[in-house]
């Protein structure tokens, strides 16, 4: 087993120039990321400014399509909203080819809440469900997502439940706030019915995008014991932050976002975010987009997925290879098949 890690150990720091500018974050699982001495000389800090100073150069020019309102709120927020995204009828038509068909269901549970998935490609739902088809092909959708995530690459989009506040032994881990890495990405939620305070909304602490000094000086106490922090999440690089912290770093309470259907919203969820925790079973229902690159690209374009032919099948192709590299022992595959049903089904246990 000693002689296994010296061997991982010595090929992960023969490969550090090429990790270190990839968007790799976990700091258990990599010696060099993961290393004291050298996130006490800068390292981890170091990455953050540098992404950072690509990703605005990245932002500017996706910006051109934007509005002035628009790239002040994210600024100053770090998300973007649209309330009423899509005209009454065309509303209804989605939520009915959403609702009205039955689905490939992917499940993943995390304590009490247990997420529901369905991968979309915009090319097999061009004749079926066409309603849905223009949604992920909306142009003005697609420059929000890429504008937050500063990349120009090509979102993944999902058909997605949570069912939330189900009965179990442990907490939902993603009710503590956290941010999902060191650099900017997208994450989008269009939400098909309303979403009531109390039934677990997504929360985001307005302005945690930015790196303040006070944030990249926290980032560096962060990076000298992220290696063997208790929680697995954090020391993978999505640290975890307490209510104390926030404060300490100038930060509000996080905001819920209780909305009304028809809502959009786009968080950059570099800033802190989570789900709140959920004060009765219930079920949330929405579009869900991501977007997340190698933020050390100099440049907007050049991403394989938006060829002819991949633009459109994005997705299944993500969980083609995925699975693959389970079967190789080379990744974890969280999202377990359940067979066909409808988005909004009950929960039918065996997590």
């Amino acid at each position: 087993m000693a002689a296994r890690s010296a061997v991982q150990r010595a090929a992960q720091i023969s490969l550090a120039p090429f990790t270190l500018l990839s968007g790799a974050k976990s700091f258990r699982d990599n010696a060099v990321i993961g290393s004291r001495r050298l996130n006490r000389l800068g390292l981890h800090v170091g990455r953050i400014r540098l992404a950072d100073a690509l990703t605005a150069q990245r932002r500017v020019r996706l910006g051109r399509q934007l509005s002035a309102a628009d790239r002040a709120h994210y600024a100053e927020h770090g998300y973007l909203i649209r309330e009423n995204l899509l005209p009454a009828e065309q509303f209804a038509a989605l939520r009915q080819e959403v609702y009205g068909s039955r689905w490939p269901l992917l499940e993943m549970g995390q304590g009490s809440t247990i997420t529901r998935r369905v991968v979309l490609d915009r090319a097999a739902l061009a004749t079926s469900h066409p309603t849905l088809a223009a949604l992920l092909a909306d142009a003005e959708i697609r420059r929000l997502i890429r504008y937050v995530a500063g990349t120009g690459a090509e979102p993944i989009f999902s058909l997605q439940a949570i069912l939330s506040g189900l009965p179990s032994a442990t907490p939902d881990p993603q009710t503590h706030l956290h941010a999902d890495t060191f650099h900017s990405i997208a994450k989008a939620w269009f939400f098909l019915h309303d979403v009531e305070a109390s039934a677990g909304p997504f929360a985001y602490v307005p302005g945690s995008q930015r790196m303040t000094p006070e944030r990249l000086a926290w980032e560096k106490r962060q990076s000298l014991t992220a290696a063997d922090h208790p929680i697995k999440y954090h020391a993978r690089g999505s640290f975890r932050v307490s209510a104390d912290d926030l404060r300490a770093m100038g930060l509000p309470p996080a905001r819920r976002f209780a909305v009304k259907a028809n809502t959009l919203v786009v968080a950059d969820t570099r800033g802190f975010h989570g789900r709140t925790p959920s004060e009765q079973p219930g079920c949330r229902v929405e579009i869900y987009a991501s977007l997340r690159r190698n933020p050390y690209l100099p440049w907007n374009g050049l991403d394989p997925l938006s060829l002819p032919g991949l633009s459109g099948r994005i997705g299944s192709l993500q969980q083609a290879a995925l699975e693959r590299l389970a079967q190789l022992g080379l990744a974890r595959m969280p999202w377990v098949p359940r067979g066909e049903g409808r988005i909004d089904a009950p929960a039918t246990g065996g997590r």
